[in-house]
């Protein structure tokens, strides 16, 4: 099975270690230095659709783009996620061999913020900023394609590399109890085990849903969070940040039903192999 990694960073770099042994893996960046042993080197550009029309007639068996703008702003999110979008559609749509499967990731953020409030893959994909607008129109051209795909709908991504809330509460910075500000995690491990997981699905012709949502099994306030981690820590927080929102909880029943069994279940068991490697 040829798999295309469109985009090959570390998400895609570790799903390619749970898959490597059953499959060929192929990635593609604009600069694909330091991949690891696996993963077949592929130079272009994924918002160039001639690019894409030659690295297709490779005849890949399926493609698993995990996207990262260069900048969080309009331009960035439009060029990593839209134009990317629109142009690998149109190459697949081109291709004489096209892929089994897609699977486009992208993130919870589409829903906007609907304060406390309990969202799923049926719920109104409604962000009314530009991060989550621009995502919402490149999942548009994925489902639009001829073959099989899976959006996945990742929440808040947390690993090694990852550790921005680990790093301010090391700093003293907490989050005030009032008002309620929602945190939905996900390890980076648990990322690629579900795009492993699908993968898998497929090839056993299990038929997917066309979107998932990717997030752990407890949602927590981030005032718990960072009281947990204080704990944990052994530190003391000397002052709150003031720019944080109230945000929405994200259910994963749809891919706990498929079967996937988390590798880290809550933020606990995440956050404290965290601190272990870290330590370490």
């Amino acid at each position: 099975m040829k798999i295309l990694l469109a985009g090959s960073g570390d998400i895609a770099q570790r799903v390619a270690l749970k898959l490597t042994d059953q499959h060929q893996f192929f990635g593609l960046k604009r600069q694909p230095v330091n991949l690891p042993h696996g993963i077949t080197p592929l130079t272009g550009d994924l918002t160039d659709a001639a690019c894409l029309d030659s690295v297709f007639r490779e005849g890949f068996d399926m493609v698993v783009a995990t996207l990262t703008p260069d900048s969080f702003t309009d331009e960035g999110y439009q060029k990593a996620y839209v134009d990317s979008s629109a142009a690998l559609s149109l190459a697949i749509n081109n291709a004489g061999h096209k892929p089994k499967l897609v699977i486009w990731v992208s993130s919870t953020s589409v829903y906007g913020q609907t304060l406390g409030s309990w969202v799923n893959e049926d719920s109104p994909a409604n962000s009314a900023t530009f991060s989550g607008r621009a995502l919402l129109q490149a999942e548009r051209h994925i489902l639009g394609l001829p073959c099989a795909k899976a959006v996945v709908r990742f929440s808040g991504i947390y690993g090694p590399g990852r550790t921005r809330m680990l790093d301010q509460v090391l700093e003293g910075v907490g989050c005030p109890a009032e008002p309620e500000q929602w945190s939905n995690r996900i390890h980076s491990e648990d990322c690629a085990g579900v795009i492993a997981h699908l993968i898998r699905l497929n090839e056993q012709q299990v038929p997917l849903s066309e979107i998932y949502v990717a997030t752990d099994c407890e949602p927590v306030t981030q005032h718990e969070l960072c009281s947990w981690l204080t704990a944990r820590l052994n530190v003391s927080l000397v002052k709150e940040r003031t720019n944080a929102r109230s945000a929405r909880r994200c259910s994963n029943k749809k891919l706990l039903d498929s079967g996937y069994k988390f590798i880290f279940p809550t933020y606990r068991e995440g956050y404290s192999a965290l601190i272990e490697e870290l330590k370490g």
